[in-house]
């Protein structure tokens, strides 16, 4: 599917505007909030190193929910307990970590995820193509967490892509036929929709992994049962999500986030996907030096599939479903030969 095709189809507004009562919420504890163009959200006044009261970090959540993302601004250098600390007022309200410490990593603390450019200061390339971070845990990340320690000063940030919008972007009769999709984690064989309603917003919001997909089950549509998509059918599939998340850098419901010195960035991770600037990963000597800390938080609920399907499958065994493509462990399936694909 391209751009044009695309261009048609979408509804509009696709991102919700701030409700006035989450403003006046964040107003009266003395911050202050207002849009990006076109996703996402700038908070500023808001101390992260000291939690503020549970009215004002539900109305934070709630437009994190709506918009994608919040950016907190400071002139102030962020602590990595203080980051830690306040990437856990989100959804399951507790860290969970699953990733390698490399060792330029602050004390070593194991709830930081360190990317760069420059292998010796973080983990390089990573997260090159679209996805949502914790897709091989039932319950995923209800919310991840970006600290920039050192913007790369010829750029180099992150896409982020609403899927929401990216759902109501899609003609009615793909909007139909990814609905009965459900996708396989390649690395730990947890089956999660392709298609959810957001628990806060409520809005059908699509979801699929493209560096750690090993198989995708369709649910017949006039029948019971179920089967494997094909190597072509999958292909097919990967290249119409990328697409679509593509597409909303120009649609208006992606964007191509660059980062300043500080700033903190929290999304809801059941909202947007996201995927790594091409230039995040280019030399030092071309782009200079990129630090970033992650985080990611416990889930709130396991992400069911749809249909009555197992939470998990043996991706490692024989396929329950027939023939089709049915790939475990690494990448999963390799959709596109001539792409990067590292998680």
């Amino acid at each position: 599917m391209n751009n044009s095709a695309l261009a048609s189809t979408v509804r509009s507004p696709l991102i919700p505007a701030l409700r006035p009562a989450h403003v006046e919420t964040i107003e009266k504890a003395g911050g202050s909030i207002r849009p990006l163009d076109p996703i996402g959200a700038e908070v500023h006044g808001v101390d992260l190193s000291s939690e503020p009261q549970s009215e004002v970090v539900e109305a934070l959540e709630r437009e994190m929910a709506g918009r994608g993302f919040l950016v907190f601004r400071s002139d102030q250098t962020l602590s990595p307990d203080d980051f830690l600390q306040a990437s856990s007022w989100w959804g399951g309200r507790a860290l969970h970590s699953t990733h390698g410490v490399h060792p330029a990593t602050p004390g070593g603390n194991p709830h930081i995820f360190r990317l760069s450019n420059d292998p010796r200061h973080g983990i390089p390339g990573v997260g090159p193509q679209w996805h949502n971070d914790g897709s091989f845990n039932a319950d995923t990340f209800s919310h991840a967490g970006y600290h920039i320690v050192r913007p790369a000063e010829k750029g180099g940030g992150t896409y982020f892509a609403h899927q929401g919008a990216a759902y109501d972007a899609l003609p009615d009769h793909r909007r139909e036929f990814w609905g009965r999709l459900s996708s396989v984690n390649s690395a730990s064989g947890v089956v999660h929709p392709a298609v959810h309603q957001h628990p806060l917003s409520g809005r059908k919001s699509l979801w699929l992994h493209l560096g750690m997909t090993g198989a995708v089950i369709e649910k017949l549509p006039d029948r019971d049962g179920f089967r494997l998509l094909g190597p072509r059918e999958l292909t097919d599939l990967c290249r119409e999500y990328n697409d679509v998340l593509n597409a909303g850098l120009e649609q208006g419901y992606a964007i191509a986030y660059e980062y300043r010195e500080n700033d903190c960035i929290f999304i809801d991770n059941l909202a947007v996907a996201h995927r790594a600037s091409p230039k995040a990963h280019r030399p030092v000597e071309e782009q200079g030096l990129r630090i970033m800390h992650r985080s990611t938080v416990r889930g709130v609920a396991d992400f069911e599939p749809h249909f009555g399907l197992p939470l998990y499958v043996d991706i490692r065994g024989a396929s329950p479903f027939g023939e089709g493509v049915w790939q475990a462990g690494g990448i999963g399936f390799r959709w596109d030969e001539d792409i990067r694909m590292q998680n």
